[in-house]
C-alpha cells in the first residue's frame, strides 16, 4: 500500500514542474511584448530629456518669429497710398491744365489786342530765355554776373542769334516816374545792354507780381522753348543748364523748380509781408 502511494506521488510532481516552466516562459514572453510596444517611460529629470525639450522649444519659437516676420502687409494700407498717390497726380495735371488755358487765353487776348491795334509783331524764335531777377541797389551783383557766368558784348550777341538763348537782367520802374533810379539804369543798359525792363513797380514785397509780368512779357517777346527765371546771387553754370534743357526739349509740359500745391490765400489781410515775397507758380 505504501508503494503504490509512493508511485502516484511522483508522477504529479514533474506534471507541476512543468506547468510552472509553462507559467514562467509565458510571463517573460509577455513582458517582452509589452517592453517592446510601449517603450520604458523616460526619466523627466533626465539631462537628455531636458535638453531635447529645449531644443524642441528653440525651434517652436523660431518658427513663431519666421511666421510672424513672413506675414503680408495690411492690404488696406497699401490700397490707401495708392489712392493718395492718385489723387495727387490727379491734382497736378488738373493744375497744369489750368495753367495751360490760362497761358493760351492769355496769348489769344494780347493777339487780338496787337492785330486792333495794327503793331503786331512776330516773336522771336529762342531755345530758352534766362531772366536774372535784379534791384536798383544790385550793380555789384550784376557786375559780378558778367565777369563770370553771362557773356558780354558781341559773344551775347552771337549767344543768341546762333543758340537761341537770351540772357536778360530783368527790372521794373521805381515809384516815381523817371527818378534818378531809372536814369541810373538806363546809363547801364545803354552800355551793357542785357536789361529787360518791365511794366512793373520795383519793391522786396512785390516779387511774386514781378515774376509772373517777367513771364507774360518774355512769352510776348520771344517764343521759347523754356523760360528760366534766376537771382542775380545765383552763379550758374550755363553749359550744363543747357544741356539739361536739351534732354527734355521734346518732352511736353515740363517744369523744373519747386511746385507748390494746395489752398491759395486771396485776402491779402491774412497774407503776411514774408509770405508775399514768396514765387507761387
Amino acid at each position: 500500500m505504501k508503494a503504490k502511494g509512493g508511485a502516484a506521488g511522483g508522477e504529479r510532481r514533474p506534471v507541476l514542474s512543468r506547468t510552472i516552466l509553462l507559467l514562467c516562459a509565458c510571463s517573460f514572453g509577455l513582458g517582452m511584448l509589452f517592453t517592446d510596444r510601449f517603450g520604458a517611460m523616460p526619466d523627466l529629470k533626465s539631462p537628455v530629456v531636458a535638453q531635447r525639450r529645449r531644443q524642441e522649444e528653440e525651434l517652436q519659437v523660431v518658427s513663431e518669429d519666421f511666421v510672424a516676420k513672413t506675414k503680408p502687409s495690411d492690404d488696406r494700407d497699401v490700397m490707401g497710398e495708392v489712392a493718395k498717390t492718385h489723387e495727387a497726380i490727379q491734382y497736378l495735371d488738373k493744375s497744369i491744365a489750368t495753367l495751360q488755358m490760362e497761358l493760351a487765353a492769355r496769348r489769344s487776348r494780347h493777339e487780338l489786342l496787337e492785330s486792333a491795334d495794327g503793331v503786331r509783331q512776330e516773336r522771336k524764335k529762342a531755345f530758352v530765355v534766362i531772366g536774372i531777377n535784379t534791384a536798383f541797389s544790385s550793380k555789384k551783383r550784376r557786375d559780378s554776373v558778367r565777369e563770370t557766368w553771362m557773356p558780354q558784348g558781341e559773344k551775347l550777341k552771337k549767344l543768341e542769334e546762333e543758340k537761341g538763348v537770351v540772357i536778360r537782367f530783368m527790372i521794373g520802374h521805381s515809384p516815381a516816374s523817371n527818378s534818378a533810379l531809372d536814369q541810373a539804369i538806363d546809363v547801364e543798359d545803354a552800355i551793357h545792354h542785357d536789361f529787360l525792363r518791365l511794366d512793373h513797380v520795383e519793391g522786396y514785397h512785390k516779387l511774386s507780381a514781378k515774376t509772373k509780368t517777367f513771364f507774360s512779357t518774355a512769352v510776348a517777346s520771344w517764343d521759347a522753348d523754356f523760360y528760366v527765371k534766376v537771382d542775380d546771387d545765383v552763379h550758374v553754370n550755363l553749359g550744363m543748364l543747357l544741356t539739361t534743357l536739351g534732354r527734355h526739349k521734346l518732352k511736353p509740359r515740363v517744369y523744373i523748380g519747386c511746385m507748390k500745391s494746395g489752398p491759395v490765400l486771396s485776402d491779402i489781410l491774412n497774407i503776411t509781408a514774408l509770405l508775399q515775397k514768396f514765387e507761387i507758380p
